[in-house]
């Protein structure tokens, strides 16, 4: 079974967008939407998780954007926008393509 997580920092003040976002993709690929989040900084979560800026979406451990690059260092993270400046989370769309390519169930 596929994996899909958001890493964030609790003060962040991207996290609601973020997930909006994750309900958006998953309704884009019509499935119900499930995923684990992780703070950054939670003595529980993994090691991996504290090198990812927030927020950050990864689905089967592989960042939706990795032209964002992971950031880390408790900073906010900023998405590329198509041409179109700056997003501060990533795109549904992008996140729905990243489920169908991992055939996400």
């Amino acid at each position: 079974m596929s994996t899909v997580e958001l890493i964030y920092d609790p003060d962040c003040p991207n996290v609601r967008a973020a997930r909006r976002a994750l309900m958006e993709a998953f309704g884009m690929v019509g499935l119900a939407a499930h995923w684990r989040e992780w703070r950054r900084n939670d003595a529980q979560a993994p090691e991996y998780v504290r090198r990812f800026g927030s927020p950050t979406v990864l689905v089967d451990g592989r960042d939706v954007e990795p032209a964002a690059g992971p950031e880390g260092h408790g900073c906010c993270r900023l998405y590329p926008a198509g041409g179109h400046g700056l997003r501060r989370t990533p795109a549904p769309a992008l996140i729905a393509a990243c489920l169908r390519a991992t055939n996400y169930k």
